[in-house]
C-alpha cells in the first residue's frame, strides 16, 4: 500500500513498532502487528498504558489482520483488519467507540486503506467508518439496548443515585446529576448494586442535562478508570437523552466530555454513529529489553 508512513518496513526485528493517539482524550497505545507475530500479554499491556514507567494509556489497540485471528476469522471477508482491544488493566474489552475512531484514522494515514469508507473487525461485530483525509472520523456503533435486568443504584462516598442500564455494546450504567462534579473525584470505581445487575462490571456515566440534545458526561471505565472521554458510553448517553428528554437523535445530540466534544446521530438505517476528532500523536519503536521483561513475542 502507499503512504505506509506510520510502520517502518525496515524497523530491526527485536524492535516493536507502537503509535500514540487519542479521541478527545481517551488515549490509546496502538501496536501494529501486520504479520500477526505478537502474542500480546495483560502484563505487556499494563506496561504499556503506565502513565509513569510505559507509553501510557487508557488501553491498547492491536492492528492485526482479521483472517488470524480464530475468534473474528469469521469476519474477514468483510474487514481486513481487527481491532484487538484492551483495557488498561490487561483485560479483554468488547470494543472502543474512540478507539475505534484512533483505529480507523491509523489505518488510512499509515497507508493501509484508501480514505473514505473502510470496515474494521470487533469483539462486537464489524463497523464501518468514514475516514477523511484529514478531520473528524465518524463510526457507526451499531444500536444501543436497555439492561432489562433489576433496577441500579450507583454509589461514590456521600451519594447515591437510581441508574439505568445500557448495552451499547458495551455495558454502562447511567447516572443523572445535577451537576457532572456531584460525581466527586472518581479516584475510585462508583459501587453497583445490585452486582448481579452487571456480572461483567460496567462503565459509569455521570450525565448533566445542559439543554435538549445536549450533555455533559464524566465516566469512570471498567478497567481504566477515570477517563477524558468514552465513545460508547456517549452513545449510551445520547439514546438514554433522547428517551428521557424528547430529543431528536436524528438532528444529533452533543455530548461535552473532560476532552472535548463528540456528536451522536442515529442514521437511516438505525445505528448510532459517533463522530468526533482521532489524532495520532507520536510513533516510535519500544526498546526490546523492556518489552521481554513485560512477556514473550
Amino acid at each position: 500500500m502507499k503512504n505506509r508512513r506510520l510502520v517502518s518496513v525496515t524497523t530491526p526485528p527485536d524492535l516493536v513498532p507502537f503509535v500514540k493517539g487519542h479521541g478527545t482524550g481517551n488515549d490509546f497505545v496502538l501496536i501494529p502487528d501486520l504479520d500477526a507475530t505478537l502474542n500480546l500479554t495483560p502484563e505487556q499491556v499494563r506496561a504499556l498504558c503506565d502513565r509513569r514507567f510505559g507509553i501510557g494509556g487508557d488501553g491498547v489497540l492491536r492492528v492485526v489482520p482479521t483472517r488470524t485471528e480464530s475468534e473474528v476469522a469469521d469476519q474477514s471477508s468483510e474487514a481486513e483488519w481487527f481491532m484487538d482491544y484492551r483495557n488498561g488493566d490487561g483485560t479483554i474489552a468488547e470494543m472502543c467507540g474512540n478507539g475505534a475512531r484512533v483505529f480507523a484514522r491509523y489505518l488510512v494515514d499509515g497507508g493501509l486503506h484508501e480514505p473514505g469508507r473502510l470496515r474494521m473487525a470487533t469483539r462486537s461485530g464489524v463497523l464501518e467508518a468514514d475516514v477523511p483525509r484529514v478531520g473528524d472520523v465518524a463510526v457507526s456503533m451499531g444500536v444501543a439496548t436497555p439492561d432489562p435486568g433489576s433496577d441500579l443504584e450507583v454509589r461514590v462516598p456521600g451519594r447515591s443515585w437510581s441508574a439505568i442500564g445500557v448495552h451499547a455494546p458495551n455495558p454502562h450504567v447511567i447516572v443523572e446529576v445535577a451537576d457532572v462534579s456531584d460525581a466527586g473525584s472518581l479516584l475510585d470505581a462508583p459501587s453497583i448494586t445490585p452486582e448481579s445487575g452487571v456480572p461483567d462490571g460496567a462503565n459509569v456515566e455521570f450525565v448533566q442535562v445542559l439543554g435538549p440534545g445536549h450533555v455533559r458526561m464524566r465516566v469512570h471505565e471498567r478497567g481504566s478508570g477515570e477517563t477524558m472521554s468514552c465513545g460508547t458510553g456517549a452513545c449510551a448517553v445520547a439514546w438514554a437523552h433522547v428517551g428521557e428528554s424528547g430529543a431528536s437523535l436524528t438532528a444529533g445530540v452533543r455530548v461535552d466530555v473532560p476532552g472535548g466534544t463528540v456528536r451522536v446521530h442515529e442514521s437511516e438505517s438505525g445505528e448510532l454513529v459517533l463522530s468526533g476528532p482521532a489524532v495520532l500523536v507520536a510513533h516510535g519503536t519500544l526498546d526490546a529489553s523492556w518489552w521481554g521483561e513485560h512477556g514473550s513475542r
